[in-house]
């Protein structure tokens, strides 16, 4: 039998903690070799893109794939979203799909929760911190959600282009958290927070590097193509840089390629994977005035980690729908 969980089903069975305590342990397991991350595998039918993203993790006995689509015409042809998400976790002692799941909340989520694990092991100790938030939509919520679970946060600033999507933002956010949340007039007041996410779709620098204030640690999570960048060189060049993969940050993070396109920095910048400040075998940040910054491109690994607790979960809950295939 396979247990299939729609949305809601997907809603009601993952917290961030939970989420982040898995991803946390699967980057960990990518940076000890215990972890299976094959190359993310693209296929382009005529209308769209079909990307396959298969992961492994022993010591989690998570095994799983995700399949996401992108196809542009979805909504005005088909009335459904441009980009659909499905994940098929596996029995790792049969192989059988044991369940199928929505992917759209999931990979939110366990978006989110890498940004949590890296505050939880980058950013400045101490409560009464305050969150600056770039973006309103889905995945800047995930955002705040979880620096909130790694940091005690007294508020947070938000900047989005739309006034409407920031008033929703602040409505469900604030209620959730229980948290003050202000609105930023300008891009530059978001940099007096402490802890600073990027979650836009901008394809060009949010801010001024100089700005950015000693002890930041900031989150990049939006731009994820070669050509396209949410921080600028300046930022770059200030920060000890964290990236979720080295080699995903070298095959398509405009932030960290750009300038080493430009001169202005090496490849040798990039000082750590994840994984390796979560085990131990490199430092995170030695001082309260150093600049941290982690950039999330997303990893299979974290797909199938959530996968198996959203499972879980939900076979404890008893929800979801049995289906003999």
């Amino acid at each position: 039998m396979t247990l299939i969980l729609n949305r809601s089903d997907v809603i009601s069975a993952l917290q961030m903690q939970d989420c982040m305590n898995a991803v946390e342990k699967a980057f960990g397991e990518l940076s000890n070799g215990t972890a299976v991350l094959p190359l993310r595998t693209a296929i382009k039918p005529p209308d769209g893109l079909s990307l396959y993203m298969p992961a492994y993790l022993k010591e989690s006995g998570a095994l799983a794939c995700k399949v996401v689509t992108v196809y542009k015409d979805n909504p005005a042809k088909h009335n459904i979203p441009t980009t659909i998400g499905k994940v098929l976790l596996q029995d790792i002692n049969t192989g059988d799909v044991i369940c199928i799941m929505d992917g759209g909340y999931l990979t939110a989520v366990r978006t989110g929760a890498a940004s949590g694990v890296a505050t939880k092991y980058l950013a400045r100790a101490g409560d009464n911190q305050i969150a600056g938030i770039f973006g309103a939509g889905v995945q800047a919520k995930m955002q705040l959600w979880a620096v909130a679970s790694a940091r005690k946060i007294s508020k947070a600033i938000l900047f989005d282009i739309s006034d409407e999507a920031m008033n929703r933002f602040i409505k469900e956010m604030g209620d959730k958290l229980n948290i003050e949340i202000i609105k930023a007039k300008k891009p530059e007041d978001v940099l007096q927070a402490d802890i600073i996410c990027t979650a836009t779709s901008s394809a060009v620098p949010l801010f001024d590097g100089k700005l950015v204030k000693v002890g930041s640690h900031i989150n990049g999570i939006g731009s994820h193509t070669p050509n396209a960048r949410e921080l600028d060189t300046v930022t770059i060049k200030r920060s000890l840089f964290i990236g979720d993969s080295r080699e995903a940050c070298f095959s398509e993070a405009g932030d960290i390629m750009i300038p080493v396109s430009e001169g202005a920095v090496t490849e040798n910048h990039f000082y750590a994977e994840l994984g390796e400040i979560i085990t131990g075998k490199k430092k995170g940040r030695t001082d309260d005035k150093m600049i941290t910054l982690f950039k999330s491109n997303g990893l299979a690994i974290q797909d199938a980690a959530t996968a198996k607790i959203v499972y879980e979960k939900a076979v404890e809950k008893g929800i979801g729908v049995k289906v003999d295939i």
